[in-house]
């Protein structure tokens, strides 16, 4: 895959036919909405389709291997009709794979709570595990279930599920008396533990995780021994362990949604951790990059510190948000899927620029009533920045909030430089 930033005057029969590729599958991959307004600054993911190669008199399949830039497997795995690699006859034609980075196989994680079943079935394929969200748990011990998709369609693709677990209150909103209560009634524990392998029981989990938020500081040595007792008992019946942490970049970070994450004990207990490196941007604070990757590398540089590095799923996020200018305390921003943000800035004939430091996209422009708009969001370039950092620090993987909304270039992009690994 090629990353190819709009130019002005460009247009996408132009790019199509500078590259070579066919002006629908330019508009596939990254789900233009609107073809004929492109904006400058856009990034836009250039698809390799696959070619045929004529073998000529002499060659050899390590020398058109060789040739096209690809390892000699993928060659043969494209070609399955070859039985002997050594004998391949002149005239013959050979099926050339798109080239690929191949740094490696890395986990994909994906949190979905309200997707289509198209968007599932265009999601799953990429997927190592996919994390309906969420349970919720009381503090009873009591599970009501808050996602609408059913997890038996990830049947047939090698994902597993994860029953994901929050102490998020029904109206909403982390809750630090339901995760305190949890930890200190045994009571509690051991209804939340019956109705866990109820659910487990049912065959569609093969996982636990565990997001639980919004602790008290006094309660982390309590969640340390939760999660002790947890694991235990999930390993004892034969499923993984994920937790979700916030995003540190010290043991002795402060504040409610720090102080209680205890980064080496969850390293050492849990089977893998999702690092939520997301958010710096959000809803009620200024304008900003929601992952900015200046940002994730201090939390990576923590994290590998402490927790073995390919016990590790970066969170990245599958989303951006439009703010309303100048920023106001109290003022809310609008979440937006990556592709309308892209539609938009083309809609209002405004530049995207791109934030060196945060490796982010941006762009303001003026509404129908005159107010002004910045809008930060992920597009093929921030997300190969993303997934080259997974692979410089050696992590396990990626883990998407969310993935309700397609965004086609996150999966071709991924599938173009790494192999999605199926845990078993």
């Amino acid at each position: 895959m090629e990353i190819y930033v709009v130019q002005r005057g460009d247009t996408l029969y132009q790019i199509a036919r500078r590259f070579s590729v066919p002006m629908d599958e330019l508009v596939y991959a990254n789900q233009l909405q609107n073809p004929e307004t492109l904006s400058a600054g856009q990034a836009l993911l250039i698809p390799r389709p696959e070619r045929e190669h004529t073998v000529k008199r002499g060659e050899t399949l390590y020398a058109i291997a060789r040739l096209y830039g690809i390892p000699l497997n993928r060659l043969l795995a494209a070609n399955p009709q070859i039985s002997n690699p050594n004998l391949i006859q002149p005239g013959q034609r050979i099926r050339i794979p798109s080239a690929q980075e191949n740094l490696g196989k890395l986990l994909v994680n994906g949190y979905i709570s309200d997707a289509s079943d198209s968007t599932l079935e265009a999601t799953l394929p990429y997927l190592s595990f996919l994390s309906p969200f969420s349970y919720q748990v009381d503090a009873r011990g009591n599970l009501s279930r808050d996602f609408r998709i059913s997890p038996e369609i990830s049947e047939g693709y090698g994902t597993l599920n994860l029953l994901t677990l929050t102490n998020l209150r029904p109206q909403g909103g982390f809750s630090s008396d339901i995760a305190h209560a949890l930890f200190t009634d045994p009571q509690a524990e051991e209804q939340l533990l019956e109705n866990l392998e109820a659910l487990f029981a049912q065959g569609s989990y093969q996982g636990l995780g565990l997001d639980l938020e919004y602790i008290y500081p006094f309660d982390r040595e309590a969640y340390n021994a939760f999660l002790a007792r947890i694991t235990e008992r999930m390993h004892q019946l034969g499923h993984i362990v994920v937790t979700a942490l916030a995003p540190k970049i010290s043991d002795s970070q402060q504040g409610l949604l720090y102080s209680a994450h205890d980064y080496a004990f969850h390293g050492r207990t849990a089977d893998y951790v999702v690092l939520m490196t997301y958010e710096w941007g959000y809803t009620y604070g200024p304008a900003m990059a929601v992952s900015p990757l200046n940002k994730v590398r201090q939390v990576l540089d923590y994290a590998v510190s402490v927790i073995p590095a390919g016990k590790i799923l970066m969170g990245v996020p599958n989303y951006g948000y439009n703010w309303t200018l100048p920023f106001r305390q109290g003022s809310a921003a609008q979440p937006i899927s990556n592709q309308r943000a892209a539609a938009l800035a083309g809609q209002a004939r405004v530049e995207i620029f791109f934030d060196q430091t945060a490796q982010t996209p941006y762009f303001r422009y003026r509404d129908s009533a005159g107010k002004l708009h910045e809008v930060w969001f992920e597009d093929a370039r921030s997300l190969r920045a993303k997934f080259l950092l997974a692979d410089e620090y050696g992590l396990g993987g990626v883990s998407f909030w969310n993935l309700n909304t397609l965004f086609r270039t996150n999966f071709l992009l991924l599938e173009s430089m790494f192999s999605v690994e199926r845990p078993r």
